[in-house]
């Protein structure tokens, strides 16, 4: 996905005493980050040395702030591969969680991000955004998480928390623009936001989610972002029994589509492009499997659907799904091609059909989600790799050859950079 709310980081001085360098933005020529750490007022025992996870190291002050240091795996340019780096993460203030990772899914973002393909990279930039871990330690104001909990980390770290999308619990439609979890400003004035990619990290407990202890937590990390971009506007458009539900295309998005339109009990089709995919199709909950490259195979679902949830994100003709829908359909769009998709406005009167979009979810349906996944065993299909094996992955990502989600062992990451 894009953030519409990308970084205006200008003419700051890099403070980073353990990080590798100091690596100019694409916002002027002067333009660097800064990656800062807040004030810790009040007294703590910080934990020994040995206590500490492998990677993590003790809290230090520099500048009067209180961090710990960390290593991740970062991109330090466009045309880089990713390597370890030290990172400097901000020791918890009152209201913060801090989490040692074990898992963290591999979105197509993070590839969009890691090569600049959207123009508003800020390196030294260490992805992810799918992240499961376990809490190290907490602040003294927390009280929804203890020290061992398994947690989660989703697409954001912060919003503004007083405008009506926040305040009604949508802080991905934050007014002044959520602080996604990497890539990001934070707010506080503490520097660029580092991702998952990473052996830690501390997120105020608003933006901390409860994973249950049931689930595998390697396969929940997809959940924290495709899950959520697929749970979301399914939800929100009240699919459910009595509903001909489509989903267009079976990868990180559409498998987890199909899974929770079957979950809400609706007649779930799955349309997609490869006969590879049918029996997959079948197996994760499709009652039905269309070969969207069959003229024939597609006119025999004109005018058939409530619902279609389009996942795709490459270029493709959104006009022959619309034709599909019923009296009042709609269609969703949560993939993310890169150029418009053009849209035949007749299609949508003499039907009065909708087209729409949908962006991930806010925090407290995102915990919906993640109970609702608890409740009915619903977990992402992963394969697991190694954190040295991410540029093969981003490499298999886009040939589609994957099924249907990478996601990062951390226990893989060199202890230093």
């Amino acid at each position: 996905m894009g953030w519409e709310n990308p970084c205006p980081t200008t003419s700051a001085t890099c403070h980073l005493p353990r990080a590798t360098r100091r690596v100019p933005t694409h916002r002027g020529p002067e333009a660097v980050f800064t990656l800062s750490c807040n004030h810790v007022t009040g007294s703590r025992t910080l934990p020994p040395h040995d206590m500490l996870s492998p990677g993590i190291h003790p809290p230090i002050r520099h500048k009067g702030h209180f961090m710990f240091s960390c290593t991740g795996y970062a991109a330090t340019a466009a045309d880089a591969r990713l390597g370890p780096i030290t990172l400097d993460r901000r020791d918890p203030g009152p209201d913060d969680v801090q989490i040692d990772i074990l898992y963290c899914g591999v979105c197509h973002s993070d590839l969009h991000q890691a090569r600049d393909e959207w123009h508003n990279t800020i390196f030294p930039c260490v992805p992810g955004h799918e992240i499961v871990g376990r809490v190290a330690r907490v602040g003294a104001s927390v009280t929804r998480f203890h020290t061992g909990d398994l947690v989660g980390v989703g697409c954001m770290v912060d919003s503004c928390r007083d405008c009506k999308s926040c305040r009604d619990g949508f802080e991905q439609y934050c007014e002044q623009g959520f602080v996604p979890t990497y890539n990001g400003e934070d707010r506080q004035g503490r520097g660029i936001t580092f991702g998952g990619y990473s052996r830690a990290i501390v997120v105020d407990q608003a933006f901390v989610l409860k994973v249950p202890e049931k689930l595998d937590p390697a396969a929940v990390a997809p959940l924290l972002c495709a899950g959520i971009t697929t749970y979301s506007p399914l939800r929100h458009w009240k699919v459910g029994p009595g509903q001909r539900v489509g989903i267009v295309g079976l990868g990180g998005l559409g498998h987890m589509g199909v899974k929770f339109a079957r979950a809400f009990g609706a007649e779930v089709v799955l349309f997609t492009t490869s006969a590879d995919k049918v029996a997959d199709g079948l197996r994760l909950g499709a009652h039905e499997v269309v070969l969207s490259k069959d003229p024939d195979a597609m006119a025999r679902e004109h005018g058939r659907f409530d619902f279609i949830l389009d996942a795709v994100a490459a270029n493709h003709d959104i006009n022959a799904y619309l034709e599909l829908l019923r009296r009042d359909g709609t269609l969703v769009q949560v993939g993310a091609p890169e150029t418009p998709l053009p849209v035949s406005v007749f299609s949508l009167l003499m039907k009065r059909r909708s087209f729409s979009g949908s962006l991930i979810g806010g925090i407290p349906e995102t915990q919906e989600m993640l109970d609702f996944c608890g409740e009915h065993n619903i977990t992402a299909e992963i394969e697991m790799i190694r954190m040295d094996q991410i540029e093969d992955a981003y490499t298999r990502m886009l040939r589609s050859d994957v099924k249907y989600r990478f996601v990062i062992d951390m226990a893989s990451m060199p202890a230093t950079a």
